[in-house]
């Protein structure tokens, strides 16, 4: 994680400003904002998953931002590949909240061997046939201890990879990782009270609505895709698709997305806590949620590009 080049990493829960402080220090550096969300990979759901707008990617360049249809799966491993050919940039920015993103690039990941199409159908299909817990029973031992029996992708992922190489996820996960070389990380995690997250959720989901996320989910479920494709369980798609089909009315749905995403910013903040992306000095905490970037103050900004530039 050291070298002579910088590479910035604004992280943070669901909700905390990462997209317009990224916006503000890209039009400040001249960077290039890489997007490191999962879900924000994907192309069909610019509204639910709160995308930049088109006015925002034409003040800075945007990379890895709806580039992924939602019939192929992304991973972290794609991802991984898809950011190192963007790093050659003035200043590259990473921004998302999806951890292992970053930690796949910066720590490197395990390198799984290509997962051949007749043992991916085969996962599916006992997963389908005989249930998550049922198949969680046939892993080797070391993965299975990793994984709850009821997670239907991730049973489906170890199951696939087993039956494909003969090895066990938890063999491949253990060998030896090539981490970010020639970059030092720099890190700004947005660490906003817990109400104000709260509010900030609520209040983009309604935005969401009045821009036209239900219609949006709607023409994501016309597309017919497999019930395990990771964009079904994007914060928002699984409560509209239960609109949609009658099974609950829209004040329902819109509590149950703002708890949902409220219950996943505690495991974003708990995972950024504990993994090591940069040193202790290479890292800000800011205490507090960023509305967009007109209300950064200039002295604000430029102790951030200080602590960027030189800092540390």
């Amino acid at each position: 994680m050291t070298g002579n080049k910088t590479l910035l990493v604004i992280a943070g829960p669901t909700a905390s400003g990462k997209s317009s402080l990224a916006l503000a220090l890209a039009r400040r550096l001249r960077g290039t904002i890489l997007n490191a969300d999962a879900m924000q990979c994907y192309r069909e759901l610019r509204i639910v998953t709160a995308r930049p707008s088109l006015v925002d990617e034409m003040l800075a360049p945007h990379r890895l931002y709806g580039v992924r249809p939602a019939a192929e799966p992304a991973n972290a491993a794609w991802w991984r590949e898809a950011a190192l050919a963007e790093l050659d940039c003035e200043q590259p920015i990473l921004c998302g909240g999806t951890g292992m993103y970053f930690s796949s690039l910066i720590n490197g990941i395990a390198e799984i061997p290509e997962i051949t199409a007749e043992a991916r159908d085969a996962a599916r299909l006992a997963v389908a046939g005989l249930g998550a817990p049922a198949v969680h029973a046939k892993l080797d031992a070391a993965t299975a201890a990793k994984l709850k029996p009821g997670d239907t992708q991730r049973v489906a992922r170890a199951y696939e990879v087993l039956l494909s190489t003969g090895h066990g996820l938890a063999h491949w996960q253990s060998q030896p990782t090539q981490p970010l070389t020639g970059w030092r990380s720099k890190m700004i995690l947005l660490d906003p009270p817990r109400d104000a997250l709260k509010e900030a959720i609520a209040a983009r989901f309604t935005a969401m609505l009045q821009a036209g996320a239900i219609e949006e989910v709607r023409a994501l479920l016309a597309l017919n895709l497999p019930a395990d494709a990771p964009i079904l369980r994007a914060h928002g798609v699984p409560e509209l698709s239960a609109y949609l089909r009658g099974d609950t009315d829209l004040n329902a749905a819109a509590a149950h997305v703002v708890l949902a995403t409220q219950q996943y910013t505690k495991r974003q903040m708990t995972w950024f806590r504990h993994q090591k992306l940069c040193s202790k000095a290479d890292m800000q905490i800011l205490p507090s949620r960023i509305d967009g970037f007109a209300q950064l103050s200039e002295s604000f900004m430029t102790d951030l590009v200080n602590f960027i530039n030189h800092g540390g």
